[in-house]
């Protein structure tokens, strides 16, 4: 093995051992915070695989960074102030113009920045939709999402159900939003475009006026940035609106009931007794109700138990009482005494005994008559105190 010097040329002056012990140190102090740099982006495969690979590879920090975005969010979107969406917009190079050709082909050279806004009030699945398909216009979208204040939706709309903070909350928990824009314009002008760095305008197709006969979106499809989504059919928050006004009683009804108060909910004092009293009706309809399916179920209970009796009741009977049943059984068995003691014969006829003696029936006699009995001649028969006439 060649020695450290060597190395060296023959012109040059030999160096001291001390600078060669050193430069050899540090040189392997680089190579160990290389291989810790390269260590710390390294990720195992999540599942062995098939085969073992002749040389480890090694994954890039851009690699990483898009392996980040794709992974489960587990966070809400930031809003545009926030530093992570600062160096998100940081990073783009907005001079690069990028082309809706190149857009659909796949082959920008940077993340495609689409914007999209709306009010967002009680956000439902047509808001999530369309947030989705905006997501999914083109690959490598980062989706910004503008959401209107309530003054000014308020000014140019009419009134919301939710406050533009909880307008705010909904729309960046939503997973195909990565940036929110509060209190964006009504109107997007050049400026706006510019300052957050937008390719492309998402919306549905449908002309968008406001009092007005000119397409908010109108500029922006002429610079060619417009992009159309599909609307939710049968589902938007005018809908919903309606369907709480339509079923108005029900929902004050129930919210009474849950505790809130009249004032809360903006009731009079006459239709607040009106609401109780129905309640306490319903109440009751609900309780007899389920009196009445308690009963029927008991009696549907007790019939079958009396089914279930009543064979048991025919079973034991025709055993008892059937064709080969016990009694029969036992009367074929015992035929001839029954019938014996059924009809018993005839009593003997004396000889000294005439027939009609035999046929006549006894003679009658007193109460008193005492002449059968054993010392009837002692017995005096006239029990009348009268003395026969001329006797003294």
């Amino acid at each position: 093995m060649a020695s450290a010097a060597s190395l060296q040329s023959p012109d040059e002056e030999p160096l001291p051992f001390e600078m060669l012990s050193s430069r050899k140190r540090s040189h392997a102090e680089s190579v160990a915070a290389i291989v810790e740099e390269e260590r710390q982006y390294f990720i195992p495969p999540v599942a062995p695989p098939l085969k073992k690979p002749d040389k480890v590879k090694y994954l890039s920090r851009e690699y990483l960074s898009t392996m980040e975005k794709n992974m489960t969010i587990c966070k809400p979107s930031p809003f545009t102030n926030d530093e992570e969406a600062v160096r998100e917009s940081d990073a783009c190079d907005y001079s690069t113009k990028i082309t809706l050709d190149m857009a659909r082909a796949g082959t920008a050279p940077r993340p495609i920045r689409v914007y999209a806004d709306g009010i967002y009030d009680l956000f439902h699945q047509g808001h999530a939709r369309q947030l989705m398909q905006a997501k999914n216009l083109f690959p490598n979208v980062y989706l910004l999402v503008g959401v209107n204040s309530d003054s000014m939706t308020h000014r140019r709309k009419g009134k919301t159900v939710m406050t533009e903070d909880e307008r705010y909350e909904a729309v960046r928990h939503c997973r195909y939003v990565d940036e929110v824009v509060p209190d964006a314009p009504w109107e997007l002008e050049d400026d706006f475009l510019e300052a957050h760095k937008i390719d492309f305008v998402a919306h549905d197709d449908i002309p968008y006026t406001t009092g007005s006969a000119t397409d908010v979106y109108a500029h922006i499809k002429e610079r060619g940035m417009f992009v159309s989504t599909e609307r939710t059919e049968g589902v938007s928050t005018s809908d919903v609106v309606s369907r709480i006004v339509k079923d108005y009683d029900v929902y004050v009804r129930r919210n009474l009931a849950r505790g809130y108060s009249a004032k809360e909910l903006n009731v009079s004092y006459i239709n607040e007794k009106k609401y109780r009293l129905q309640n306490k009706i319903d109440d009751l309809k609900k309780k007899g109700k389920e009196m009445m399916e308690d009963i029927e179920g008991k009696r549907t209970d007790l019939i079958q138990k009396w089914e279930e009796k009543s064979r048991d009741f025919i079973d034991a009977f025709l055993m008892l009482f059937g064709r080969d049943g016990r009694l029969t059984q036992y009367l074929a068995e015992k035929k001839d005494s029954v019938m014996m003691a059924l009809s018993p014969p005839s009593s003997p006829k004396l000889g000294s005994q005439s027939s009609e003696d035999c046929n006549s029936p006894p003679a009658k006699t007193s109460k008193f008559d005492f002449s059968s009995r054993p010392g009837a001649s002692l017995v005096d028969d006239d029990y009348s105190d009268d003395e026969e006439p001329g006797s003294i």
